[in-house]
This record gives C-alpha cells, structure tokens and sequence, in this order.
C-alpha cells in the first residue's frame, strides 16, 4: 500500500478481526477549505496482497455524524468491513461539518463540501490506493443528509457515479415538509439561511435540494435506490421525490419499510444498498 498520513484511533483496533477487513483513517487536505477532514477507508481481505484495483462507495454520514459514524454506530458490528469483503471493494467513509448538507455555500468559504467530496477526496482516494478509477467503478450513498448529498452529488456530477443511493435522505431541505417540531425546523431554516441566504423553497425548486434536481436524474442515466422508514420524519420528502420521478418517468428503485430514524434502520439498509451496487459496479 502506499505510504499516506495516518492517525491511529484506538477504535480501529476491533476492526481487524472482521475477515482480515483493514480499516485506515487518513487526513484529506482541502484547499477549497484551508482545513484537513478524517476520512475512514475500509479496504477487503487480501488487498494489501494483490495487485488488482477495486471498485469504491463513498457512504455519507449524516447532519450531526462524523467520518467513523458507520463504524461506531451501527447495529451489527464490524457491518462495514463485512460488506467490504462480501462485495470486494473499498468503501470511503468522509467526515464533514455538521448540518453542512455537502454543499458548496455561495456565502461560506468554510462550506465547500461538494468541491471536497467531488473534486478532492475523489482524487486523493484514487491517487493514493488501487481503485477503478473511473465512473463505472464508483458509487455514493449515505444516510439522512448524506442520503441527501449523496443524490445531490451524482446528480450534478454524473461523469464520477454509476449509481447513488439514499437512506433515510433529506430528499428536500425546506424543513416545512418534516414530521417534527418546530424547535428543530426553525434551528435547521437559520442553518439554511447563513449557508445558502434566500432560496426558493417551492416548485420549481432549488438546485441545492434533491426535488430540484429531477431534470438531471432524469438525463444523466445514474442507477438509483431511495429507502426510507415509515415511521422517519423525514418520509414525507421520500414520497414527495418518489412521486415527482415516477411523474418524469426517471428509473429508481423506491423501498418504504417499518422503521424509523435510526441506526437499526440503517444498518438493515446498507446491505440492501451494497446489493444494489453490486449490480452496476464494473470490475474490469
């Protein structure tokens, strides 16, 4: 493997039993941002010995998450070097700042995520470990706002994904489509608000919002899975983004199942999203 920054947290530890999985957490520069992020890189059995390349997902955490969230807060422990193995391909578990939503800010230099996630951790992953370093080797999902940025994402940039995935997504941020109270829509509105200033929350919608992106889903051919609890407060913009692809006749797979906003939801999901990759991912 090639010689990277490295920084040992001592809950990498327990990850070497899952079959020989490695997990490494690395420091990505961005100079978008003038600031380093932790990435967690989860490499199958046998990488360190073989020579081939492999395909990667880049899997999201969500708003108030952090770059080991999939490795600390699921359900079934060790979930993601397990599916590192069952599928043979690295995943890529990036940091970001909390409630950023992996936008670029027109008004927030400190909010650059979208340029980190697309135009710098990509080509840092590809530099500097054998992947497949093309679209058809590559895929995004993530869960609440990282299903958010992982749709949003590859929808405006599908020359780097063959498939995108969404768990429990904020499929619209205007907060008076979720099934909360009004403390937290209000503190999600002022967030918006200093990150983005005035947008326009109706039809037709915002780019920086899934809903508004439907005309790229619709063109740019990206293989996608939606899933989302019916108990989520956040279901309503599943429906909402469901409806308005079937309405643009924009191919997708849309799953709703019991469950709420939670790791037990997710971590049932991410095997079915791992699944679904598996059929779009090239190997060559």
């Amino acid at each position: 493997m090639k010689k990277i920054k490295l920084i040992t947290l001592g809950i990498l530890l327990s990850f070497y039993a899952f079959g020989q999985a490695q997990v490494d957490t690395v420091s990505v520069p961005s100079e978008a941002m003038k600031k380093e992020l932790k990435v967690a890189v989860t490499f199958p059995e046998g990488y360190e010995s073989s020579e081939k390349n492999y395909p990667v997902l880049y899997l999201l955490h969500g708003g108030s998450g952090a770059f080991d969230d999939w490795h600390r807060k699921v359900t079934q422990p060790g979930l993601v070097p397990e599916m590192a193995n069952k599928y043979d391909l690295i995943i890529v578990t990036p940091g970001v700042g909390p409630s950023s939503y992996y936008f670029d800010s027109p008004l927030l230099d400190s909010v650059q995520y979208a340029t980190y996630i697309t135009a710098e951790l990509i080509p840092y992953v590809d530099q500097n470990f054998r992947t497949l370093a093309k679209k058809e080797s590559r895929a995004i999902s993530g869960l609440s706002m990282g299903g958010h940025g992982a749709i949003t994402l590859s929808a405006k940039n599908p020359e780097l994904f063959i498939a995108a995935g969404s768990m429990s997504g904020v499929m619209n941020i205007d907060t008076r489509m979720w099934e909360v109270g009004d403390g937290l829509k209000n503190m999600r509105r002022e967030g918006q608000a200093m990150m983005l200033g005035p947008i326009n929350y109706d039809a037709p919608f915002s780019k920086y919002t899934a809903v508004g992106l439907v005309q790229e889903m619709k063109t740019n051919g990206l293989a996608m899975i939606i899933d989302c609890g019916v108990d989520d407060f956040l279901i309503s913009t599943n429906r909402q983004l469901h409806k308005l692809l079937l309405e643009n006749e924009v191919n997708h797979e849309y799953i709703e199942r019991p469950g709420a906003h939670t790791w037990p939801y997710w971590t049932e999901a991410l095997p079915v999203h791992l699944a679904f990759f598996d059929k779009y991912l090239e190997r060559k």
